[in-house]
């Protein structure tokens, strides 16, 4: 009876729950109820994802009431994926925050900060479970607002300002995506995601449909952060506590991506968005101007949560190429692409995390010979820089090979060329806080300073664990990409 009832179960727990972080009252009570509905969400995602395997796609009708007329939650292969990656950044992040968030958010605040965490997990996977195109919205909006309130929440007075500027960009996005939802009712009568597929007029269709296709992938491409677009990410990134960072950092818009996908491969297909229009060479200049713009202004950056804030602008523009090459292999490689940066720039977040504890600084001038007085911390940022960058053994490699190999196979070799030029800007600016841990002399803050603590550092291992360990075992992330991929293209024709 309680399995069948687990796709409406992953969303009602941390839903119900984040209220009551509030009303216990005491921080630690707040924090043992968080962290405990995160760990049973995580472990809800296995149930599902288990099955998915095993059965087959998971289609949950709420209420009883069977789609289009009632809103249907979907697991298949695509989103099963995204939700566990997601729920497990989560319940690892807040295993890791106790002592970032003591320091950094003000303890009359801690429970609205629990009770924003859980809200904002809440939307994340309501965005990958629901089979409702308006629900999608509903989801966003739960996850995007509870994002703005818990940067807010940081000491620093800038925060509030970064968390406003993401709000007004957030809300334009939105609202763009919302006016495309609209018009896509108009057109089909139908919120259905499945629905909408079958019923929607395509070749030789009214213009209304094209202008919903560019609504709705403006507001996406504003939440995805992509560039030109991507103005709200690094100060969002720079002042929120670290610990809300190393989260939405790993999750918010890769769930983004992963709607993109939907909408491009699901929804309109492929067919529409690259052959009837020029969506791929728009999202491949974009995704290539976007990749050398924000790994060059990475480069010149002397505060370390910046200088990943442009890395991850970057990234973004790498699971973007995979998209627009319109193939099984580059669509995987675009897929495996989420999970892979998740555990990295969620890892190397964490480890910022640890500096920010010990050295009360993120600067990289008070980083100076860090390495000698926390080296167990400095490995973890070498470990994980080597991701970035995409050297052998680390998820990183797998992706960017991926995608490589489908450029030279399509006959992209501009494409492939240029990707391999970024991944030596990668190199500069991971190399940059290298040599300043390793190869300067102890600062006054790095001196004095002692190894983080376990209870940070055994998380941030874990993740840093993971970068490697999906590296060499790619039979989860990157065959389940395959998978994915395959069920997409499939449905797509």
């Amino acid at each position: 009876m309680i399995a069948s009832q687990l796709p409406v179960l992953l969303i009602v727990l941390p839903l119900m729950t984040a209220p009551l972080c509030v009303l216990l009252g005491g921080r630690r009570l707040a924090y043992l109820l968080a962290l405990t509905v995160s760990a049973c969400v995580f472990g809800i995602s296995l149930a599902l994802m288990a099955r998915v395997l095993q059965s087959g796609p998971i289609h949950y009708d709420i209420g009883g009431w069977q789609p289009p007329y009632g809103i249907e939650y979907v697991v298949d292969y695509l989103s099963g994926f995204v939700m566990l990656f997601v729920s497990a950044i989560a319940a690892i992040v807040l295993a890791y925050a106790p002592r970032t968030v003591e320091l950094e958010i003000p303890g009359s605040k801690h429970t609205l900060f629990y009770a924003s965490y859980l809200l904002c997990l809440t939307g994340l996977l309501g965005m990958c479970i629901t089979g409702d195109l308006f629900n999608v919205f509903v989801f966003l909006e739960i996850s995007s607002l509870s994002s703005y309130a818990m940067i807010s929440l940081a000491r620093t007075r800038r925060a509030p300002l970064a968390a406003l500027r993401y709000l007004i960009l957030g809300t334009v996005g939105a609202t763009f995506f919302l006016i495309g939802i609209g018009l896509v009712y108009q057109m089909t009568g139908t919120l259905n995601l499945d629905d909408i597929a079958h019923r929607l007029p395509r070749e030789g269709g009214p213009r209304t449909i094209l202008v919903a296709f560019a609504f709705m992938t403006i507001g996406l491409c504003i939440k995805m952060a992509v560039f030109p677009v991507h103005s709200w990410l690094p100060n969002a990134y720079t002042y929120a506590p670290s610990a809300v960072t190393a989260f939405i950092a790993a999750t918010s818009t890769k769930v983004s991506v992963y709607i993109f996908i939907r909408l491009v491969y699901d929804i309109f297909t492929p067919e529409f968005a690259f052959d009837l229009l020029p969506l791929d060479s728009e999202l491949t200049t974009l995704a290539l101007v976007g990749i050398f713009v924000a790994s060059t202004s990475a480069i010149y950056q002397s505060d370390v949560k910046r200088l990943l804030a442009y890395s991850s602008i970057a990234q973004i523009g790498y699971m973007l190429l995979g998209i627009s090459m319109g193939t099984q292999e580059g669509l995987t490689a675009g897929i495996v692409h989420m999970f892979n940066h998740a555990l990295i720039k969620g890892g190397l977040f964490m480890v910022v995390g640890c500096y920010a504890l010990q050295l009360r600084s993120v600067q990289l001038e008070d980083w100076r010979g860090a390495g000698r007085t926390m080296p167990w911390t400095s490995m973890a940022w070498a470990l994980g820089g080597l991701g970035l960058i995409g050297v052998p053994v680390t998820v990183g490699f797998v992706s960017k090979w991926l995608l490589l190999t489908t450029a030279v196979q399509t006959e992209h070799w501009a494409v492939a060329v240029l990707m391999l030029v970024s991944s030596l800007l990668a190199v500069v600016y991971i190399w940059r806080v290298v040599e300043t841990l390793y190869f300067h002399e102890p600062s006054g803050r790095a001196a004095r300073a002692k190894e983080a603590p376990l209870s940070m550092l055994v998380p941030t291992y874990v993740v840093i664990a993971a970068t490697l360990l999906f590296g060499v075992w790619t039979t989860y992330s990157a065959g389940l990409a395959g998978r994915a991929a395959a069920a997409l293209l499939g449905a797509g024709s």
